[in-house]
């Protein structure tokens, strides 16, 4: 685990506008960040074609050519950066299921996503419509699936990033879990 302090205080010279601090910042997280990417890639179908570390990288590449959040913390930063893999993952399987539009792909409930590997992009395009559109319910219990499915983050962290008691966190995750569960079955 990185110094905590060196972390936020890059973080802090990344938010500034110092786009030479996250060039310093990226190497003592990096591990972090490589990992979440495994996690991330292991629900992904076998043979993808992105490996952990080109996923890290066009992270890197997608922030330092955006505009930069005020960074509260690590915590804060890994939950924006799995933000932005979970964003180049449906970017990717979207071009990758372009020429399958209309193909009839098979569609599976959020329990079954979960538990094994993605092994049709179009898996993971239903299951980022209806995290999109339980964001647009209620972006807390969005932010929390995608900050503990796609970012890893522990109750904890997500409780930490958040403000938010972690009692309030577990409650809100189960909801949340229930509530896509239902809706891809709806879906699908």
């Amino acid at each position: 685990m990185p110094d905590t302090g060196a972390v936020t205080l890059l973080l802090h010279e990344v938010a500034g506008g110092d786009k030479a601090a996250l060039d310093r910042l990226i190497p003592l997280i990096y591990d972090e960040l490589r990992g979440i990417a495994n996690r991330q890639l292991r629900r992904e179908r076998s043979g993808h074609t992105l490996q952990p570390t080109a996923l890290v990288h066009e992270v890197y590449a997608r922030m330092i050519d955006g505009d930069q959040p005020d960074y509260r913390d690590r915590t804060h930063f890994l939950s924006i950066a799995a933000q932005v893999m979970r964003r180049i993952l449906i970017d990717h399987a979207r071009s990758h299921n372009a020429g399958k539009r209309g193909g009839g792909g098979e569609r599976l409930p959020l329990e079954a996503a979960g538990n094994k590997s993605l092994d049709r992009p179009a898996v993971l395009l239903a299951l980022d419509d209806a995290l999109t559109a339980l964001e647009r319910q209620d972006a807390g219990k969005g932010r929390l699936i995608e900050m503990r499915y796609f970012g890893g983050l522990t109750a904890e962290e997500s409780a930490t990033a958040l403000g938010l008691e972690v009692g309030q966190v577990r409650r809100e995750l189960r909801i949340a879990q229930a509530w896509l569960q239902r809706e891809m079955r709806i879906r699908h």
